[in-house]
């Protein structure tokens, strides 16, 4: 099983890492984590940043758009599948054969 760590292990990590006072693998060896996982952190950290300063709002609003879209997206897909699906059975004959 995965170890999994906390939000405040992962911002205290990272934090460390910004500081630029150890190296990540110095840091990754005090806390007992791979270097990449610091890094990995590092970046999400670095690209997420500006979210804090966002008013909830309109946080919330990019969440709802980007949302809607995904629903759209995947309803667009199982559209494309079920027709697949159709297409296959009246191909191969299935479509024939009694339930």
């Amino acid at each position: 099983m995965r170890k999994q760590y906390s939000p405040h292990f992962k911002a205290d990590a990272v934090l460390e890492a910004f500081k630029e006072d150890l190296t990540i693998a110095q840091i990754g060896s005090d806390k007992q984590v791979h270097p990449n996982q610091i890094h990995a952190w590092k970046a999400h950290a670095q690209r997420e940043l500006h979210t804090l300063f966002e008013p909830h709002a309109q946080r919330d609003a990019v969440l709802k758009t980007e949302h809607e879209k995904k629903i759209h997206e995947l309803y667009a897909e199982i559209g494309r599948l079920t027709t697949q699906v159709e297409w296959l059975k009246k191909k191969s004959g299935l479509e024939t054969l009694p339930e």
